[in-house]
């Protein structure tokens, strides 16, 4: 009885792997190939359903493309384009595909790689060429054209900004410098405008008001107004009006050192002049600017020549 249990067991075990190897088959269309020669291998499977197809297993062969999984009726195929580097007898293994969960092996194939055979009798020799150069192409110049191109924007720039300021300096009229005394008027009303000491500005009234004063004597006296301190604005005129280089009354003298003196205690005293002390001190500034002026030079007098010497 265990006898023929037994011979049941291994006749049901021969059937099952029949079944595993018989229902998946391996083709190649050339068993025999040179160096490098190609040749195509396929798998048919067939079945469409649940169908896992795992990664080629080689072994002295190597896979140049794989292509996509045909499905013809109720079968699948499988191409592969396969080729070998090395002379040789190479098996293409048995391949584990699984159908339904179910693992199947198809058949080996042994791939013959040959050499070629070279007659060296026949074949004309030829000498070792010299490394050829490759041709300029566009790519080659490209980092040379991006510099290029960048330096004549950069230049292109600087010209236009250039030309823009001399067009604009040419374009610019020239206004000529008005008399001192007409300037200093001008100037005088540009102050009123401004209504300096109405707005509590005092001080800047009167740093105003005194700077178009020492530019007026700058310019019409020739004294460095500017650079001096009241003092010695007053001694210069002084000395001016001794040495009889300029014009002006003892009132007028003392109209402007006035104004000096009440300009330095509202700048660095903090004093406060009332309203109508203000509005005087402007009049004063135009009294000053009408009465202060340089003395003409005497102008020369001809040169007679006397005719009855010269002859």
């Amino acid at each position: 009885m265990k006898k023929l249990f037994f011979y049941f067991f291994l006749l049901s075990a021969f059937v099952v792997f029949g079944q595993s190897t018989s229902n998946v088959s391996a083709k190649a269309d050339t068993t025999n190939i040179r160096i490098g020669e190609q040749f195509q291998f396929k798998i048919e499977i067939p079945d469409t359903t649940n169908v896992i197809i795992p990664k080629l297993n080689l072994n002295g062969l190597e896979v140049i493309e794989e292509a996509k999984t045909d499905t013809i009726k109720n079968s699948l195929i499988k191409r592969y384009i396969l080729t070998g580097f090395d002379s040789g007898a190479f098996y293409i293994p048995q391949q584990q595909i699984f159908i339904r969960n179910q693992a199947f092996l198809t058949d080996s194939i042994l791939i013959n790689v040959a050499t070629v055979a070279v007659d060296t009798t026949k074949q004309k020799m030829f000498p070792i060429k010299s490394i050829q150069e490759e041709p300029y192409v566009f790519d080659d110049f490209k980092p040379y054209l991006i510099w290029v191109l960048l330096a004549l924007l950069i230049m292109g720039v600087a010209l236009y900004f250039i030309l823009r300021k001399k067009k604009k300096e040419t374009s610019e009229e020239i206004i000529p410098l008005l008399p001192p005394y007409e300037e200093a008027i001008e100037k005088l009303k540009t102050l009123d405008g401004k209504l300096l000491w109405q707005n509590n500005k005092v001080k800047q009234y009167y740093s105003e008001l005194t700077e178009i004063i020492r530019v007026y004597i700058e310019r019409e006296l020739k004294i460095p107004a500017l650079e001096i301190t009241s003092d010695e604005l007053l001694a210069y005129i002084h000395d001016a009006k001794n040495a009889e280089t300029i014009l002006f009354s003892k009132e007028t003298f003392d109209k402007l050192k006035a104004l000096l003196q009440e300009a330095d205690l509202v700048k660095f005293a903090k004093s406060k002049p009332l309203s109508h002390e203000i509005e005087a001190n402007r009049k004063d500034a135009e009294v000053i600017l009408e009465d202060l002026k340089s003395k003409p030079l005497p102008e020369e007098e001809p040169v007679i020549e006397d005719h009855d010497e010269l002859e």
